[in-house]
């Protein structure tokens, strides 16, 4: 029996994203903890930038990185769908054994680096969730780009729709990952 798609179960694939084929290992941690599809947050998990892992096999590949909230203000009402978390782009990929894959932990506005390794450029700064109703899907997506600096910064955040950024950007999903996040006293329940 064929396992089903997190993303497709979780409507990520619908909702954000088109079906795509995952192909580059990715990973984000919060807290030094490993995101798995679905996994439940509360704000006060995410109130610092998550830790990104990028696989790859040539640094001549760069990606970006958008984290959106899908169901904002409400899930019942996601008039600002998608609302824009963060965004980090020309990162790229590693060949080098020593920097098999990529971590980085952006801290500052601007390039980041990592000793002499360039690891991308936050051009949205981050911005911690604090949903006030229902449960809110993070979404972290993985966009392959055609090359370094082709990437046009988004005006703002509310409305920000991941299909329309990957086209005008000639942008390619190649993995994606999402967490459920609810106020800290939330009591779970449905997201619709």
């Amino acid at each position: 029996m064929a396992r089903e798609n997190p993303l497709v179960i979780g409507g990520v694939i619908g909702d954000v994203l088109n079906p795509f084929t995952i192909s580059v290992s990715f990973t984000i941690s919060i807290n030094n903890r490993a995101i798995s599809n679905g996994l439940e947050l509360r704000p006060s998990q995410v109130v610092n930038r998550p830790r990104v892992t990028v696989g790859g096999e040539d640094l001549r590949t760069f990606y970006t990185l958008v984290m959106v909230d899908a169901d904002a203000p409400s899930p019942s009402n996601p008039v600002l769908r998608e609302y824009l978390h963060w965004m980090v782009t020309d990162i790229p990929a590693t060949t080098n054994a020593s920097f098999d894959k990529l971590h980085f932990n952006v801290y500052l506005y601007g390039d980041i680096n990592i000793g002499h390794i360039y690891a991308g450029r936050e051009v949205v700064f981050y911005e911690s969730p604090n949903p006030s109703a229902g449960i809110h899907r993070l979404v972290f997506i993985l966009f392959q780009q055609l090359g370094r600096d082709t990437v046009i910064t988004p005006e703002w955040r509310h409305n920000f729709n991941s299909r329309n950024f990957a086209e005008i950007n000639n942008l390619a999903p190649v993995a994606a990952a999402y967490a459920n996040c609810q106020r800290e006293r939330g009591c779970g329940g449905r997201r619709y």
